[in-house]
C-alpha cells in the first residue's frame, strides 16, 4: 500500500509545482489593465464621416471612449459603474482539455512546512498588495447618495433566476471576528487532514465576516493556508461545493488577478462538459462578480448553449445575454440563434428584462437585424413608464449602437427624461445626451432637463462623463445662455480631474471639441491639450486616432483665439494629418454623385475646370468644398491650379467651351438651335421649323430671382429673354483681373441631411464650427441644401445651371 500511495502522489506534485510556478509568475507580472476599445461600439475617432445610406449621405458619430474599471461586485448594486459599456475584456478564446483527476491521492501535512508556509504567505501578501479595494469601496468615484441604481433588477422578475445567479441582496448569518478566529484555529489544527467538505465549509463561513474585517482576514497566515488547501482539494470538490467556494470568493473580496482564481478557472473549464446549463450560467455570473475575465470558460458555456437551444427559455436567454454583454463578445455563429430566440420570447419579457437584453447586446456590440431592433424597442416603448431609469437608459444605449432613430420611443423619452432627471445618475444622463447626439435628435425638453440637473452632479463626474456631456451638447448646439451654469460646472470638473487625462487623453479632446462647437475656449485646458507632453502621449495611441482631433483643436485656436501665445502643433504633424484627411476625402466624399454633379455643373456654368476647385478649404473641418472666386464685377476668376481639358457633352455640341491658355477665358456664345430650345422648354422637338435661330449677345451678369422666368424650377420652363440672357455667358468676361483686390471667395457646400439635427434646420456642431471658420477665413458660404439639390439632380441640365446661377449671384453682397 505504501508503494501505491507513493506512486499516486506524483501527479499531485506536478499539479502543485505548476501552482507554485504560477505564483512566481504572478509576483513578477504586471497587472493587466482593461482599457477600452472604441465603442465598439465602429466608432474610431471623435469626428468622422461614415459611409452613407443609399442617398450617398454621411454621418458624424462619436467615439465611445471610456475607462477601465476595477472589478465589480454585486454587493455594490447601488453603483452604475459595473454596467459601463467600456469595460474591456480579453477576447482570446481557446479550448481547454479534459484532464483525468486522481481521486486517490493522499495529502500530507509535512509538505506544508513552516518555511514553505511563510513563503506562501509572502506570495499571497504580494498579491494582496495589488488587490482591489474591498467590496465596500469598489467605486473609484463617489456616487451621489440620493441616486440608487439596482443594476441586476431583472433577476428579481422570475424565481427561475435563483438557480443561475447568486443572491447578493443580503449576507446570511454574518459572523463577528471572534467566530472567524475560531474557524482559523480549526484550519491550523486540521491542516493536511482537512477534507474537501471542510475546505468548502470554512471558506463559506469566513465569507460571512463583516466587510470591515475582510482585509484583516486576508492578511492572516491561516487564511492563506486555507486557500492553499482549497487548491489541494480542488479536484475533489463536488460541483455544488465548487460553486459555493467560488461564491465565497466574491464575498471575501479576492482580487481578480489572484493566482488561486486561475486554478479554479482551469478546473471549471475542465468540468464544463459535465455541468448543467444553469450551473454554467451561475459560474459565469460568479466570475463576473469577482471581476475576472474568463474567455475560455465562456467559450464552454457558448458551446453548451449551441447544443441545448431547446432548453433555453426566457430567464436562460436573458441571463445568457447578460453574460454575453459582460464578456464583451458574442460568438458570430451564436448571433443568429440568439436573435431568433429573442424574437420568439420577446412578448414575454418584463420591462427590466428588456433593459438587460438591450444592455447585453450593446456591451457585446452584437448587431442584430433592423427588424429585430425595431421590435425590441417597440416592446420597450409599450411599457416605458414602467421601466426603471436604468433599463430606460440601456434601451437608449442599444439605439445608439444600432443607429436606429425610433421616433415613438424618442418622443416618449422626451416626456420621461424631464420627469425623471432629478433621480437619474450622472452616468445615465450622459448616456441619454450621447444617444441624442448620435441620432442627431435635438429636443429642448431633454437637453434643458439634463442641463439643469448636471451642475449639482458635476463634482461626481468622471472626466469621461463631463467630456461626453460637453460633446453631446456641443454637437446638438445647446447655447450657453440657456443654462448659464451647465458649461462652467463641467469645465470646473475637468480642471479638477486633469490627472485622469494622462491615462485617457481622448476624453480631454472630446470635451474641448464639444466646447469649441459652442465657442467656449477654456485656455488652461487647451494649453494642456496642445502641450508637447500631451501631444506626444495622444499621438502614441495605437487604438485611437487622436491626431485628427488635435489638428481640429489647433486650427480652431489659430482662427478663434488670435491672441493665443500658448503651444501649437508642429508643422510636420499638421501636414501628416492634412494628407491623411485628403486621402480619406478623395475616396469618400469626393466620389459622391451629388458632389460630382455639382462640380460638373459649376464648371459648365463658369466656363471650365479652372474656375472650380474641389478641395478641403479648411482641412481641420474634415470635409470638402467647391471653391469659386469672383471679382468685384461678379466675373469668375481662375482658382484651380491644375485644370484639365473639358470634353464637350455630345448633347451640347453647339456650345463652345473655353480653352485654357494662360488662365485666359475666351468669350462664350450660345447659339439657340431648335433642339436646344426644345430642351429648354422641356418639350419634344417641334415638327414645324422655327425662325432662324438668333445669336444672342448677352450683357453683364445679373441675378435671377426664383420668381422670374415663370416655372423655372418646375417640370416646365417658360423661356424669357431674361433667362436666355442669364444662361448665356457674358461676352464681356475677358481675361481674369491681375490683382485680386475685391475678390469674393465662395465656399460652395453640398450639404447632407446628416449635417443637421433630425427634422430641423439646425446644423450640428462641427458644421456650425466650419461655417464660422470659413467666415473668419474670408469666405462666403453658399449651400446647396439637400432638400433643393437632391431634387434638382432629377431635372434637366439647364435647370441645374439656372439654380446654381441663382445660388451664386444671390450670395454676393
Amino acid at each position: 500500500m505504501a508503494a501505491c500511495v507513493l506512486c499516486r502522489r506524483v501527479p499531485r506534485l506536478r499539479y502543485l509545482s505548476g501552482f507554485r510556478k504560477e505564483f512566481t509568475q504572478a509576483q513578477h507580472a504586471p497587472v493587466k489593465q482593461q482599457d477600452e476599445t472604441d465603442d465598439h461600439e465602429g466608432e474610431k475617432e471623435v469626428l468622422q464621416h461614415q459611409e452613407p445610406s443609399p442617398q450617398g449621405e454621411y454621418r458624424l458619430y462619436y467615439n465611445p471612449s471610456s475607462y477601465q474599471h476595477l472589478a465589480w461586485n454585486s454587493v455594490t448594486s447601488g453603483s452604475q459603474t459595473d454596467n459601463d459599456e467600456d469595460d474591456q475584456c480579453l477576447s482570446t478564446l481557446a479550448p481547454s482539455f479534459w484532464q483525468q483527476s486522481n481521486r486517490y491521492s493522499v495529502s500530507c501535512s509535512r509538505r506544508l512546512s513552516s518555511s514553505k508556509n511563510t513563503l506562501l504567505k509572502l506570495a499571497f501578501d504580494k498579491d494582496s498588495e495589488r488587490e482591489m479595494p474591498s467590496v465596500s469601496s469598489y467605486n473609484r468615484k463617489p456616487t451621489p447618495p440620493e441616486v440608487k441604481v439596482d443594476t441586476r433588477a431583472f433577476m428579481k422578475c422570475r424565481p427561475e433566476y435563483a438557480s443561475m445567479t447568486p443572491d447578493f441582496s443580503q449576507q446570511l448569518h454574518p459572523i463577528e471576528w471572534e467566530e472567524a478566529l475560531m474557524v482559523l484555529k480549526k484550519v491550523a489544527v486540521l491542516k493536511g487532514s482537512m477534507k474537501p467538505s471542510d475546505v468548502s465549509e470554512f471558506l463559506v463561513k469566513l465569507s460571512c465576516l463583516h466587510q470591515d474585517k475582510m482585509s484583516l482576514l486576508r492578511s492572516d497566515q491561516r487564511f492563506v493556508i486555507l486557500l492553499r488547501y482549497s487548491v489541494e482539494h480542488l479536484r475533489f470538490l463536488t460541483q455544488p461545493q465548487l460553486l459555493e467556494v467560488l461564491q465565497s470568493f466574491v464575498w471575501l473580496g479576492l482580487p481578480s488577478n489572484h493566482t488561486v482564481l486561475g486554478l479554479y478557472e482551469a478546473e471549471l473549464s475542465r468540468r464544463a462538459n459535465h455541468m448543467s446549463l444553469h450551473q454554467l450560467l451561475l459560474a459565469a455570473d460568479l466570475w463576473r462578480n469577482i471581476g475576472r475575465q474568463v474567455p475560455q470558460f465562456l467559450q464552454h458555456l457558448y458551446d453548451t448553449v449551441r447544443l441545448n437551444l431547446g432548453q433555453i427559455g426566457v430567464p436562460e436567454l436573458v441571463q445568457l445575454l447578460y453574460i454575453i454583454g459582460e464578456g464583451r463578445q458574442c460568438p458570430t455563429d451564436l448571433i443568429h440563434p440568439v436573435e431568433k430566440l429573442l424574437i420568439c420570447h420577446l412578448q414575454q419579457l418584463y420591462p427590466e428584462e428588456v433593459g438587460a437584453v438591450c444592455l447585453g447586446l450593446f456591451k457585446s456590440q452584437t448587431s442584430v437585424s433592423e427588424e429585430a431592433v425595431t421590435q425590441i424597442v417597440d416592446k420597450a416603448h409599450s411599457f416605458v413608464k414602467e421601466m426603471s431609469d436604468f433599463a430606460m437608459v440601456n434601451v437608449l444605449k442599444f439605439l445608439r449602437f444600432s443607429y436606429l432613430l425610433h421616433k415613438p420611443w424618442l418622443q416618449a423619452i422626451a416626456e420621461e427624461v424631464p420627469r425623471r432627471a432629478h433621480r437619474i445618475s450622472v452616468q445615465g444622463l450622459m448616456h441619454v445626451a450621447l444617444t441624442c447626439s448620435a441620432l442627431h435628435y435635438h429636443d429642448e425638453n431633454i437637453l434643458k432637463a439634463i442641463a439643469e440637473r448636471v451642475p449639482s452632479l458635476a463634482p461626481y463626474c468622471r472626466s469621461k462623463d463631463s467630456c461626453k456631456l460637453l460633446w453631446a451638447f456641443g454637437t446638438l448646439g445647446f447655447p450657453p445662455v440657456k443654462s448659464p451654469s451647465f458649461y462652467p460646472s463641467l469645465i470646473e470638473a475637468l480642471n479638477n480631474r486633469k490627472a485622469e487625462f494622462q491615462r485617457y487623453p481622448e476624453h480631454l479632446l472630446t470635451g474641448l471639441l464639444g466646447l469649441a462647437f459652442v465657442s467656449k475656449f477654456p485656455e488652461d485646458l487647451i494649453t494642456l491639450a496642445l502641450s508637447p507632453e500631451f501631444v506626444n502621449l495622444a499621438t502614441k495611441s495605437t487604438q485611437l486616432e487622436l491626431k485628427k482631433d488635435l489638428f481640429t483643436l489647433d486650427e480652431t485656436v489659430a482662427l478663434e483665439l488670435p491672441h493665443w501665445s500658448g503651444p501649437r502643433l508642429s508643422s510636420e504633424l499638421k501636414e501628416e494629418v492634412v494628407e491623411m484627411l485628403w486621402k480619406l476625402a478623395q475616396s469618400t466624399v469626393c466620389q459622391k454623385p451629388e458632389v460630382q454633379e455639382a462640380e460638373s455643373a459649376l464648371q459648365d456654368l463658369l466656363g471650365g475646370e479652372e474656375f472650380v476647385c474641389k478641395r478641403m478649404i479648411l482641412p481641420h473641418t474634415r470635409s470638402i468644398d467647391l471653391e469659386v472666386h469672383l471679382d468685384s464685377n461678379g466675373q469668375p476668376i481662375p482658382v484651380n491650379p491644375t485644370p484639365h481639358t473639358v470634353t464637350p457633352s455630345p448633347n451640347n455640341s453647339t456650345t463652345r467651351f473655353p480653352s485654357h491658355q494662360g488662365w485666359r477665358r475666351l468669350n462664350l456664345e450660345v447659339t439657340l438651335t431648335d433642339n436646344l430650345l426644345a430642351q429648354l422648354i422641356n418639350t419634344k422637338n417641334t415638327t414645324e421649323p422655327l425662325t432662324s435661330p438668333p445669336t444672342f449677345k448677352p450683357t453683364s451678369p445679373r441675378r435671377v430671382k426664383h420668381e422670374e422666368g415663370g416655372r423655372l424650377f418646375d417640370t416646365g420652363l417658360d423661356l424669357t429673354s431674361d433667362i436666355i440672357e442669364t444662361l448665356a455667358k457674358p461676352s464681356i468676361m475677358g481675361s481674369a483681373p491681375q490683382n485680386t483686390k475685391g475678390t469674393v471667395k465662395l465656399a460652395i457646400q453640398v450639404s447632407s441631411r446628416n449635417h443637421y439635427c433630425y427634422h430641423s434646420q439646425q446644423l450640428l456642431g462641427l458644421h456650425v464650427l466650419k461655417r464660422r471658420h470659413l467666415k473668419l477665413a474670408g469666405y462666403t458660404v453658399v449651400e446647396l441644401s439637400h432638400q433643393e439639390w437632391f431634387s434638382m439632380l432629377r431635372k434637366s441640365r439647364t435647370e441645374k445651371l439656372a439654380y446654381l446661377h441663382c445660388k451664386i449671384y444671390d450670395s454676393l453682397p
